[in-house]
Formats: C-alpha cells, structure tokens, sequence
C-alpha cells in the first residue's frame, strides 16, 4: 500500500466561496479511480503538546501501490485542483510511505 499524506496552511484571508471551492477540490481528488481510501479533514480538537494542529486540513489518500499513486499524480482531476485552488495555501507539507516488512 502507497500511502499519500498532505497538510494544507489555508490562507486565512479566503472566503466562504473559496473555502467551499477547496473541500469540493479534496472531494474531488478522493474520487479519482486509483484511491483506494480517501479522507480529508480539519484538525482533531486533541490537546497533547506533540500534536501538530496548526494545518488547515489534511488530506489522506492510500493506494495499491507506487502505480497507482503515479496515476493520481496525473490526472486532469489532480492538474485541475492545483490550478483552481493552487493560490489557496500559504504552504503544503506531503509525506509519502509504502508499506515495508518491519
């Protein structure tokens, strides 16, 4: 399993209109054909002080493998949401993982 992790800081000076465009971006994304899982969300109301909240939302989406992730990487529903809601953030953070043997 390819796991594809992103952490979005929103630019507080969005509006309404705007935020609603990036959900329905995310929503987008989690429907293209390769995702095996999708979930994207604010963060968790938890209080521990080794938990990152400061991002805006996250985005969580699993894959069979590297091939499918390269797919989704690709596609126009993945080109179109860089460019309607590109200008959005003020930084992104990625992490990818692949499942390994421990």
């Amino acid at each position: 399993m390819f796991v594809h992790t992103v952490y979005f800081w929103l630019k507080p000076s969005l509006t309404v209109e705007q935020r609603m465009t990036f959900v329905d971006g995310l929503k987008s994304l989690i429907s293209i054909k390769t995702v095996r899982f999708g979930h994207f969300g604010k963060p968790a109301d938890t209080d521990r002080p080794i938990i990152e909240r400061s991002y805006s939302y996250a985005l969580v989406v699993a894959f069979d493998g590297a091939a499918g992730h390269e797919h989704y990487q690709v596609v126009d529903t993945h080109d179109q949401f860089r460019k309607s809601c590109g200008t959005f953030w003020d930084k992104v953070v990625i992490y990818d993982s692949i499942s390994s043997d421990p």
